[in-house]
């Protein structure tokens, strides 16, 4: 995220932290002089719950701009094995990435979208095209 806005925020793994993701993404935006898309609240919500649904204790949410394009990124961070060792992700099955993705493009205003499991969890996001605020 080299020579472009950008912004990120560690919550707690909770349901609802994907309204508190919302307010931070949607002020960020506005702040960056960026219109919110209409979906924006369903589509946070939609990544965050992702990530939570794998049962991990935090819940990182990055974004960035470029071009009139925003990338909101949900990192899941699963809990570490007793005594220290990394415990390993399963990768999800690809049916289930496949309806995450379906489900993100579904929301609408969806550019493009992605998921992936990591070492450390769960990582979905989605890019979107957005339009400057009219003053």
């Amino acid at each position: 995220m080299r020579n472009r806005p950008g912004a990120n925020w560690t919550l707690e793994a909770h349901p609802w932290s994907a309204g508190r993701a919302f307010t931070e993404v949607s002020g960020r935006l506005m702040k960056w002089g960026l219109k919110p898309p209409p979906t924006l609240q369903e589509l946070v919500r939609s990544l965050v719950a992702t990530v939570v649904a794998d049962g991990g204790r935090q819940v990182s949410i990055h974004l960035a701009e470029q071009d009139g394009q925003a990338l909101i990124l949900a990192l899941g961070h699963l809990p570490r094995s007793p005594g220290g060792a990394d415990s390993l992700a399963a990768p999800p099955p690809l049916d289930l990435d496949r309806e995450i993705m379906r489900e993100l493009r579904e929301v609408g205003g969806v550019a493009s979208c992605g998921t992936e499991m990591t070492e450390e969890g769960r990582q979905v996001w989605a890019l979107l095209d957005l339009t400057p605020l009219v003053s």
